[in-house]
């Protein structure tokens, strides 16, 4: 079937019924973690909040008040979850968050419109395409582009949309012979109902089920950032589409002030002034790392001429590294000596080596691990690993000092 949000894409709100409501269970994404929410999967007489589908993810909005987290399409229904339950029968709004629903509308009759003219122009086919939260991909069927062809295509695109071309759509049954004469990729298997043809005059005549713009002219402008290589043999094209590309350039020009407060120079010497920057970057980093390396020789030196240095050395500094803790232990020696070195925050996270004769690594080395909620590993008579909590670094030196003193007991 065709939704209410397929035949009039432009409708925000819309009074329907509610079919079914049965529990349910939805897998959400929170701060880069997934977990399940339980609620309803509700049925509707008819809907303007679009499921997922022809590359284009669903639509949010309200049933009532009740929020919809996710609609999805189950053959001819179109499910929405929600997390309250609806009474079967009962009269409903419905109301779809615009902003999302029109920015999905521009990328897509967007997409459609550079994957024609790619195809007319350049005879590049289009294999497949992702609507993105703040860009879109369309994956073209060639392994590279020549010059210039990108440049031509956007001005093709945007002569386009200047022309106020119109965006039809057709209902056409299966076997109409018109079908065959439409780009498609295929019908998904448990396809029901009409066949949906989105025509841009003049231009291309596509089998979709997505929300389009009714006139190109109001994707207002398309933005081809650039391309880079694919998939096997294959070229991805970025673009933006209409508001997106407004809010593309708000951002740039932020980052473009922003950069000219910092660097105290003109946007045209941001990219120079950068580049001199990260050379003197890497100028101080090696000045550092040799004066860290020469530290390291000093800090050991002054250890072993100690007379009362004991069998037991213990060093904590905020700046430094592996190769830091490395040249210490080797500058101090670990046949007979213990060496417990950290790196990093006071109380934070760090680096950690533990050195010595193998057998005591080996029996202190876990239990160093532990006491620092480290990860890591020994061999050789060396332990050393990320630690995430440097604040217990007294305890292990109270357990090395302990362990130390039953040694030196020992061996009188």
């Amino acid at each position: 079937m065709a939704f209410q949000c397929q035949r009039d894409c432009y409708m925000q709100e819309f009074a329907t019924s509610v079919v079914s409501c049965c529990p349910g269970e939805l897998k959400l994404e929170t701060n880069g973690k997934k977990e399940k929410v339980k609620g309803f999967n509700v049925t509707l007489k008819d809907t303007i909040l679009f499921p997922e589908g022809g590359g284009q993810p669903d639509d949010r909005g309200t049933i009532g008040d009740v929020p919809v987290l996710r609609v999805t399409r189950q053959g001819p229904e179109a499910v929405h979850f929600v997390e309250s339950a609806l009474e079967v029968g009962a009269e409903v709004q419905l109301k779809v968050d615009w902003e999302r629903r029109f920015d999905h509308m521009q990328q897509h009759s967007g997409q459609h419109l550079v994957t024609a003219l790619a195809d007319t122009m350049f005879g590049y086919k289009t294999t497949s395409w992702e609507l993105g939260r703040q860009r879109s991909i369309i994956e073209l069927d060639t392994a590279t582009v020549k010059p210039g062809e990108m440049e031509a295509l956007e001005r093709a695109v945007n002569e386009k949309i200047r022309n106020h071309v119109p965006v039809t759509v057709q209902l056409l049954s299966l076997d109409d012979p018109a079908v065959e004469k439409v780009r498609s990729r295929g019908l998904p298997d448990d396809h029901a109902g009409p066949i949906r043809i989105i025509e841009i005059e003049g231009v291309d005549a596509n089998m979709c089920c997505g929300t389009h713009v009714s006139n190109l002219s109001h994707l207002q402008v398309i933005k081809i950032l650039g391309t880079e290589k694919g998939k096997k043999n294959k070229t991805n094209l970025i673009f933006l589409a209409g508001n997106r590309v407004l809010k593309y350039a708000e951002k740039s020009y932020s980052i473009e002030r922003s950069l000219t407060s910092l660097l105290k120079t003109g946007a045209d010497d941001h990219v120079e002034a950068v580049d001199k920057l990260q050379k003197s970057v890497k100028v101080l980093q090696k000045n550092n790392l040799n004066l860290l390396r020469d530290m390291a020789v000093l800090i050991a030196q002054n250890f072993k001429s100690n007379p009362n240095k004991g069998n037991l050395f213990c060093l904590h500094r905020k700046d430094g590294d592996n190769e830091f803790m490395n040249i210490v232990a080797n500058e101090v020696g670990t046949e007979d000596t213990v060496v417990f070195l950290t790196v990093g925050e006071e109380k934070g996270a760090g680096l950690f080596l533990l050195a010595g004769p193998v057998g005591i690594v080996d029996e202190l080395g876990p239990r160093v691990l532990e006491l620092l909620e480290g990860k890591g590993a020994g061999k050789n008579g060396r332990f050393q690993g990320k630690a995430n909590r440097m604040g217990w670094r007294a305890e292990v030196e109270a357990l090395l000092r302990e362990h130390s003193r039953l040694r030196s007991s020992e061996e009188e």
